[in-house]
């Protein structure tokens, strides 16, 4: 059946396929969001190793053009010149509408992006202290011991890259890989109203229990963000938090600091 399928309907089904392949079963199937720019690219890719394909011998590209060749001059393919001239004008309509039209979404639920900690922070079982009273252990290393808040700063430098850039970004502007894919999207540390608007044992405790810790005060949510107290040391969340102060420039508030 394939065989007798002109070389160019081969490649149009191939590409067609891979294109589907990418846009519905890895976003559907296996819920991997693919950003649109990262398909485009991959549909690049393709239609650059078709035409590499059909291009390396010169029978083969004359074959790959015959059925265009035939669609445009061959009077006994008038017909189908009919199809295509009414079928792409409207396919382009469609696709211009669907970019332009205005959307009826439903309105947005309220909820409290940045919710109240609870009273007392804790760490897996363990009770820290307080939670508007607990500072970062590691804090006063800034000025009592530098090379050593240096190392906390990289220690920080490796946890972030290593599990929260696909989301927050590798300029921890929120734009990371998997960003346009969340709901609410990941959090923009570079935004001057996050950092210095809270005191680090609030990042503590939103990063060490991730989205299925938010309040009620916080729903609707559907945050992706991991309990990351069961994967990260306490010591690896307060140095991560301080790699997101030096990184940015903000530093976050301090106890009985009024908020920016």
């Amino acid at each position: 059946m394939m065989k007798r399928l002109s070389l160019f309907t081969r490649c149009l089904i191939l590409f067609v396929v891979i294109w589907l392949f990418l846009r519905f079963f890895i976003g559907g199937v296996w819920s991997v969001p693919l950003p649109a720019s990262v398909i485009a690219m991959y549909i690049g890719l393709i239609l650059i190793a078709i035409i590499v394909h059909v291009s390396v011998e010169d029978d083969r590209f004359r074959e790959f053009l015959r059925p265009v060749k035939e669609t445009l001059a061959d009077d006994e393919k008038k017909i189908r010149r009919m199809v295509l001239g009414v079928l792409i004008p409207l396919a382009l309509l469609g696709f211009t509408f669907s970019k332009v039209s205005t959307k009826a979404d439903p309105p947005a639920a309220l909820r409290t992006a940045h919710p109240a900690p609870p009273d007392e922070l804790t760490y897996r079982d363990k009770v820290i202290g307080p939670t508007q009273e607990v500072e970062n252990p590691f804090r006063h290393l800034e000025k009592d011991d530098v090379e050593a808040f240096k190392a906390h700063a990289e220690n920080g430098r490796r946890v972030y890259y290593q599990n929260c850039f696909y989301c927050h970004g590798d300029d921890l502007d929120g734009e990371g890989h998997f960003a346009h894919g969340l709901n609410p999207l990941p959090a923009n540390f570079q935004d001057p109203g996050i950092i210095p608007n809270f005191q680090e044992s609030f990042f503590f405790w939103r990063i060490s229990k991730g989205g299925p810790g938010l309040p009620p005060a916080a729903t609707p949510w559907d945050s992706a963000m991991p309990v990351w107290e069961d994967y990260l040391t306490e010591e690896e969340i307060w140095d991560v938090i301080i790699f997101l102060s030096e990184y940015t420039g903000y530093k976050p508030r301090t106890f009985g600091e009024a908020a920016h």
